[in-house]
């Protein structure tokens, strides 16, 4: 057990007035960030997780107020029983270990857990406050995009942004500001949905803003555990569109193809950024398991921009120089992919 790790045990022996004995840690997951988390059964049994996010390096602040006030509007988070933030030590309620990724083995089984999440992602819309979360603006927006030419193009592979890169930039940006805003989660992502009593609850909500309507949604359709065909992605745009002007969360008056074109360039963006996130991980936290997701995220890209036809130019700059330098890189570092048939 490392130093931190004996001071979280020291930490929660006193929360609880229990010998250091009583107080095992078993760590249960890492995460993007320098969070940890472990598992710690009291001497009831009742099972507690323990989550350490080094002040030096996370503001767990954001955490434990978003946990309190969405508990408070009725969604399912879990309950926090004691913080210190100086420390960066916070006991959760124990949700398990079954995640909503472990159900999608079948399409049946998929269409299912989809479905749900999409009900979900619904009452997070309608519940959650969002009045004191940070504000989803153009520089937010801008710093997210600017990650893919910095991390992906200059360090990684070494190859400049194409001309349009500019222009496409801007869109984006305008895109998301001109969507109505709500409590957006920003990784509403099936292995950020817990499963438990056949039900999901909302984990890793730290980061959510005050932003557009549909990033959400495309954080769970074009995230990474599925790629939808074109067909299913349409169904579902569809049925949250017409969910969300029966409820109020769109006017009456929005166009079914102007949203599915909103929701495709919110795609576009987000894949963007996971490109870049991606390749910082791998290259500047060594972590170079989540440069073997880049291919999917690229699919992603793709199928958004297929989708836009004003982006055709930087679709085919994506398919004749970014694909096969990815391509090539990948194959340089011994990952396997299956992009030679998109570079060919």
């Amino acid at each position: 057990m490392n130093e931190r790790a004996e001071t979280l045990q020291r930490w929660i022996a006193r929360q609880h007035d229990l010998s250091l004995g009583d107080c095992r840690l078993e760590q249960v997951a890492d995460d993007a960030s320098f969070r940890h988390y472990y598992r710690l059964r009291l001497p009831d049994g009742t099972p507690r997780v323990l989550m350490d996010a080094p002040p030096e390096h996370e503001n767990s602040q954001s955490f434990v107020d978003i946990a309190r006030d969405w508990r408070a509007a009725g969604l399912p988070v879990p309950r926090l029983y004691a913080v210190d933030l100086e420390a960066g030590f916070v006991e959760i309620e124990d949700l398990g270990d079954d995640v909503m990724h472990q159900h999608l083995d079948t399409a049946a089984e998929t269409s299912v857990w989809f479905e749900r999440a999409l009900q979900l992602l619904e009452r997070v819309q309608r519940q959650a406050p969002s009045v004191a979360l940070p504000t989803y603006d153009s520089d937010l927006l801008a710093r997210e995009l600017d990650l893919f030419p910095e991390w992906c193009l200059t360090r990684l592979l070494e190859i400049p942004a194409p001309p349009n890169w500019p222009a496409l930039r801007e869109t984006l940006i305008d895109n998301a500001l001109a969507q109505p805003r709500i409590a957006v989660h920003r990784d509403f992502d099936a292995m950020n949905l817990m499963v438990r009593d056949d039900a999901l609850w909302l984990i890793d909500f730290q980061d959510a803003v005050r932003g557009p309507l549909t990033y959400d949604l495309v954080s769970l359709l074009r995230g990474r555990y599925r790629l939808w065909s074109r067909e299913r992605m349409d169904a579902f745009i569809d049925t949250f569109h017409q969910r969300a002007q029966a409820d109020g969360r769109l006017p009456a008056e929005s166009d079914a193809t102007t949203f599915l074109r909103q929701v495709e360039a919110m795609g576009v963006q987000r894949s963007l950024k996971v490109l870049g996130i991606f390749c910082r991980l791998a290259l500047r936290d060594a972590k170079p398991r989540y440069m073997e997701r880049l291919p999917h995220f690229l699919a992603h890209l793709q199928q958004g921009l297929t989708a836009l036809p004003a982006q055709g130019d930087f679709l085919a700059w994506v398919e004749t120089t970014f694909t096969p330098a990815l391509c090539r890189e990948l194959d340089r570092r011994g990952i396997a992919h299956s992009l030679k048939e998109r570079a060919s």
